[in-house]
């Protein structure tokens, strides 16, 4: 392993040299797949004479800027969620998010107010749907998809025992992850 890392390191070292401006990430940063990859096109293209280093700034600033955008919009998305099964339950976030954590279900907390907990969250998912089919952000077909049988995907997501699972350490949405098995 050790010496997997060492190799890596070693190659991205003599790629950076050959291009010039790699910067480089280092062997235990998860992202470097990711980002050394769009570092070195980008770079490869500054280097081709397509782009230039000014170009190549703007766009890794923006590509920070919407992912920055983007958790802020599943923060907002995410507290909206969590204050929909509150306000319902009649519960604090922190006394769910703890009932969860310790592996009661939504449907094991909510008790005798599960069926109005399936109705609020589907209610939720059908407005925000609604409101990215208003906003041109999906079409109408995406939409359908979207709430085709959203009843009985919400009722099984209450019944889950993972309850609300995790999203990058927001406590958020469930599963494993991509390419980590099937839900339970």
């Amino acid at each position: 392993m050790k010496r997997t890392k060492i190799v890596a390191a070693s190659v991205a070292a003599a790629v950076a040299l050959s291009l010039g401006n790699v910067s480089l990430a280092s062997a235990d940063d998860k992202k470097m797949g990711r980002d050394a990859i769009l570092g070195n096109v980008l770079n490869g293209l500054v280097a081709k004479g397509t782009l230039t280093t000014t170009q190549v700034d703007a766009i890794q600033k923006a590509l920070k800027d919407s992912m920055s955008s983007m958790k802020s919009e599943v923060k907002v998305m995410k507290d909206a969620y969590l204050k929909v099964i509150t306000d319902t339950l009649g519960i604090s976030e922190s006394d769910l998010l703890s009932r969860i954590k310790a592996g009661e279900s939504l449907a094991a907390i909510a008790g005798a107010k599960k069926d109005a907990l399936v109705s609020a969250i589907v209610a939720f998912h059908s407005k925000n749907v609604d409101e990215a089919l208003a906003a041109g952000r999906i079409t109408a077909e995406q939409a359908t998809k979207l709430k085709a049988n959203l009843q009985d995907r919400i009722t099984a997501e209450v019944n889950r025992a993972k309850g609300l699972g995790k999203m990058k350490g927001l406590e958020f949405m469930g599963g494993r992850g991509h390419g980590k098995g099937p839900r339970p």
